[in-house]
């Protein structure tokens, strides 16, 4: 073996990076854990922290944020005997290294915290990783660094306890034989087939134009979760993801009846890849993909994902959210859990997960009423920092309609929700074996010329997408607040389809959805007290507002 400098391989040698965090061992009962957890001193640590921070106003009150300390990627998300599950990356007060944070939820809506789950040793940092759910427990694989791949598991009802299996990494991130190896070792993802179970460990290659790297996921198996086979490049076809992406955070599972990779590139932000499980051969074959973040996932954007099957053909999604200003002894949140579906082959459905009506209260109905080009309409009798407003929105002949929230009564701060009519990619060209077909026909340069009158291309084929957009360059006055550009995403609109938004607004966070198969969310820090309004407008032509509701939101933390 040939011993790289300053790296310590044995065991033995390895530096002790037990964590100062208190760890306690809990009883194997429900009844009995329940019981412990009331009277255990660092659950009662966490409350009192979580009472202490709740007085930020720009701290969420029904986003999942963690109870003390800093917060990175959520982590294993899964359902286990009546509970969701949330992992993600902690950093508590005495220890600030990664430790796997841990919550539970029966609603993907109210959450309830729990101690710490997974605690570094033998690696420095528990680092991304996903969990598989067995008949009688629940597998952990996680990035631990310094070491490699670890695997951990737990069986008892709240999983508490966990039990890291071989005392080491399964999957070295070092080489044994003296030779590089031919995969790098980072965020893994677990799943099982046919008694086997399988492993993505993430990374990139340069092997794109020119040598530059491209993103790269290594698939692996084994029998008995110690002894791990390496086996090859996992995903096949990818054309979807860019040069310079790398693949952190994987979860591969079944949607529908094909198959999703959600994961995480540290260079362009959360995306996903929709293909067939080519199960003889092991490779996923590609054939859609897309983005979760629509501009860089910092500041004040959208960063990693974690996801679990929803058990009925579904995958539910979480992600945290990057802070856009500094805040005392807290930074990042969650994002509302997302139920991703398939629409069609290639195309995903994004909605709200969890029944979020059941935070709704004092609902607010505003009347039908035409949006005259132009025309901003302020809807005084909405007003709040933590609501939920659906609106449905007939474009008419409106090129563009903005709905402003967080907005101060002078308009000195507003948050900006811009919908645009058909104002993204086209579907481009069909070139077909006939004459002429290198030529743009007249009808087509008409259309990209904004000439619409007469052209005679099907509509299929000359119809745009549409976008979604926030913009946040007027959300506060603050001086330490930092600048984002619009958060941008497509949105395909049948003929005729009306928009109908889903607008989550919690105190530092807003989250729009649309028509159920687009979703974008920032970050947004409100400086002025009566920065709490909304309004409306209609620009490039007339819309119709056919209906709007909007609820005050509940504390998801009041029990």
């Amino acid at each position: 073996m040939v011993l790289k400098p300053g790296v310590l391989h044995a065991q033995s040698e390895r530096p002790d990076y037990t964590s100062k965090v208190p760890q306690f061992t809990f009883p194997r009962t429900l009844e009995e854990q329940e019981a412990a957890l009331k009277t255990n001193p660092l659950m009662m640590r966490l409350n009192e922290a979580r009472k202490k921070l709740s007085t930020d106003k720009f701290r969420p009150v029904y986003h999942y944020v963690n109870p003390e300390g800093r917060l990175n990627d959520p982590n294993g998300l899964c359902y286990w005997q009546g509970n969701w599950h949330l992992f993600y990356q902690a950093y508590p007060p005495e220890d600030p290294r990664q430790h796997w944070g841990h919550a539970i939820s029966k609603d993907l809506v109210h959450w309830k915290d729990l101690p710490y789950a997974i605690y570094p040793n033998p690696e420095k940092q528990v680092y991304s990783g996903s969990t598989l759910v067995e008949q009688n427990r629940v597998i952990a694989m996680y990035h631990g660094t310094g070491v490699g791949n670890m695997v951990a598991v737990s069986g008892d009802p709240l999983l508490l306890n966990w039990e890291k299996v071989a005392g080491k990494a399964v999957i070295p991130s070092t080489s044994t034989t003296g030779f590089p190896l031919p995969y790098s070792i980072f965020d893994p993802s677990i799943w099982k087939k046919d008694s086997i179970y399988y492993a993505l460990s993430a990374g990139r290659v340069p092997e794109g134009p020119g040598g530059r790297p491209v993103r790269a996921d290594y698939l692996f198996r084994s029998k008995d979760l110690v002894n791990w086979e390496y086996l090859h490049e996992f995903v096949q076809g990818d054309r979807f993801t860019q040069i310079g992406d790398d693949g952190a955070c994987p979860y591969f599972w079944p949607i529908g009846n094909r198959y999703i990779m959600n994961f995480f590139s540290h260079m362009s932000g959360g995306q996903y890849l929709l293909g067939d499980y080519d199960k003889q051969h092991d490779k996923f074959i590609v054939t859609s993909g897309g983005k979760y973040n629509h501009g860089a996932v910092s500041p004040a954007g959208v960063h990693a994902p974690s996801a679990t099957p929803d058990g009925k053909g579904g995958v539910i999604i979480v992600f945290n959210m990057n802070q856009g200003r500094p805040t005392e002894g807290w930074n990042q949140i969650m994002s509302l859990p997302r139920r991703l579906t398939l629409l069609s082959a290639d195309e995903l459905g994004q909605e709200p997960a969890g029944d979020m009506a059941s935070l709704r209260y004092d609902a607010t109905q505003v009347d039908a009423m035409k949006l005259s080009a132009g025309k901003e309409i302020v809807l005084k009798q909405v007003k709040g920092n933590a609501l939920e407003i659906e609106a449905e929105i007939d474009l008419q002949t409106a090129q563009m309609v903005e709905l402003n929230v967080l907005r101060s009564p002078g308009k000195q701060e507003y948050t900006r929700i811009m919908f645009y009519k058909e104002k993204g990619f086209s579907q481009g060209l069909e070139y077909k074996a006939a004459p002429g077909t290198a030529s743009m026909p007249q009808d087509l340069i008409r259309l990209f010329t904004g000439d619409t009158s007469s052209i005679s291309v099907p509509v299929a084929a000359r119809q745009r997408a549409s976008l979604i957009s926030i913009e946040t360059s007027n959300s506060s006055i603050l001086p330490d607040v930092m600048m984002r550009p619009p958060e941008t995403a497509p949105v395909k609109l049948l003929p005729g389809e009306t928009v109908k938004l889903r607008v989550f607004i919690d105190k530092s966070v807003v989250e729009v959805f649309v028509n159920g198969k687009q979703c974008v969310a920032v970050r947004v820090y409100p400086g002025r007290d009566d920065s709490n309004g909304v309004s409306i407008k209609s620009m490039g032509g007339d819309a119709e507002l056919r209906s709007l509701t909007a609820w005050k939101m509940k504390s998801i933390y009041n029990d």
